[in-house]
């Protein structure tokens, strides 16, 4: 007989997978003078990935939190517009630290959730990526760095920095992976949520000629 139903729902509360109500969505420092010094990936793949992750988080009712760093300041330019276009309604939390742990704002914000598995990106790698995942790994959070919406001022920087994160407990994603862990089963009615992003994604990344 054929198969259409869907296998029964995990209850996400102990679900060790990411679920859309089990998890938060975190974006920090991509700013242009962040972009500016990356070598290990191109700006291009970055936000397509980036971009990706924010149409899923919003298509399936996850929580995103934005930070920046030196805005406040005047040193720095905020979000890049074509991330914040995909986040109505979310406000960037600037930092004057590299490591957003510290940042009261911050860390409140990710409480204020209720989630203890946090999908992080962030430039760069090795440091605005790196110190806050450490932070939460060691305060008991899983979490899980989007490989391919990351970059570091150098390709071994970056790749240090997973190894340095790994070792501590990260568990590294992609966007795409990502949602496919979100949607879970293609006979579930929000399935098309993804399959929308994926006929998005691909044709664009077609078109930028990547691989």
């Amino acid at each position: 007989m054929p198969k259409t139903d869907q296998e029964p729902r995990r209850d996400p509360a102990t679900d060790q997978l990411l679920a859309p109500e089990n998890c938060v969505v975190v974006l920090i420092d991509y700013q242009p003078g962040q972009y500016s010094t990356i070598t290990s990936s191109t700006r291009e793949e970055i936000d397509l990935n980036v971009i990706a992750l924010c149409k899923l988080a919003t298509a399936y009712g996850v929580p995103v939190i934005v930070s920046t760093v030196g805005v406040d300041m005047g040193r720095n330019e905020g979000t890049s517009p074509a991330i914040l276009a995909e986040l109505p309604g979310v406000t960037e939390i600037d930092r004057t630290g590299v490591n957003a742990w510290e940042d009261a704002d911050f860390r409140a914000a990710i409480e204020a959730t209720g989630r203890r598995k946090v999908v992080i990106a962030g430039l760069w790698t090795e440091v605005c990526l790196t110190f806050p995942t450490l932070d939460m790994l060691a305060e008991g959070y899983d979490v899980y760095p989007v490989a391919d919406a990351v970059g570091g001022i150098s390709p071994v920087a970056h790749d240090r920095a997973f190894d340095r994160m790994i070792a501590a407990g990260a568990r590294p994603v992609t966007a795409i992976s990502f949602g496919c862990e979100l949607m879970r089963n293609w006979a579930r009615p929000d399935a098309d949520n993804l399959r929308e992003v994926m006929q998005w994604y691909f044709p664009e990344r077609q078109r930028l000629g990547l691989a």
